[in-house]
């Protein structure tokens, strides 16, 4: 059961990144719902790859505060992710 909470932990947080960073960042944004979701698969990832890092593994790892650790860098890797899609986009639309 704690695995699925985190895992909504994660999901939500880089939810909540991808959204805010799009409304902040209006040069990166797609639109709320695809910020959203590119937020989702980031707050997913940026979790991952925090586990992988030996630093940052004992932050997110185990449950109870590492929940907090989870919600951050769901929330950074939703935002990262979110910008780095938009930035792609922006470069390939043409002008």
């Amino acid at each position: 059961m704690e695995s699925v909470i985190a895992y909504i932990i994660q999901l939500v947080a880089g939810a909540v990144g991808g959204y805010g960073t799009g409304r902040v960042a209006k040069n990166v944004s797609i639109n709320p719902t695809v910020d959203a979701i590119i937020g989702l698969i980031g707050g997913f990832a940026g979790t991952w790859i925090a586990t992988n890092i030996p630093a940052l593994a004992g932050m997110v790892t185990g449950g109870g505060a590492a929940y907090a650790g989870q919600a951050v860098t769901g929330l950074v890797g939703g935002g990262i992710l979110t910008a780095v899609v938009g930035l792609i986009k922006n470069m390939a639309a043409p002008k």
